[in-house]
């Protein structure tokens, strides 16, 4: 995948707000040093939308619920 889009990304996770959070979480394993799972020399967040997009990285469970915790963690943050 020469150019990563979001509609790449959207066929495989279908809610905007879930993709986002998928890719921030993403980003930060790989920002962490997580080895990426596609070849290039990209920013973090551009890697692990071609992940996504390539339909290597996809949630584990419920989407739903995956993007609910993360608003409520964010929050928590936000609000100290």
């Amino acid at each position: 995948m020469a150019r990563v889009t979001v509609e790449d990304c959207l066929e495989q996770e279908e809610n905007r707000f879930a993709l986002v959070v998928l890719a921030a979480l993403r980003t930060r394993q790989i920002m962490k040093g997580s080895p990426a799972l596609v070849s290039g020399k990209n920013k973090a967040a551009v890697m692990a939308l071609r992940e996504i997009g390539e339909g290597k990285v996809h949630w584990n469970r419920n989407s739903q619920e995956a993007v609910q915790e993360w608003i409520d963690q964010t929050k928590n943050i936000i609000l100290r």
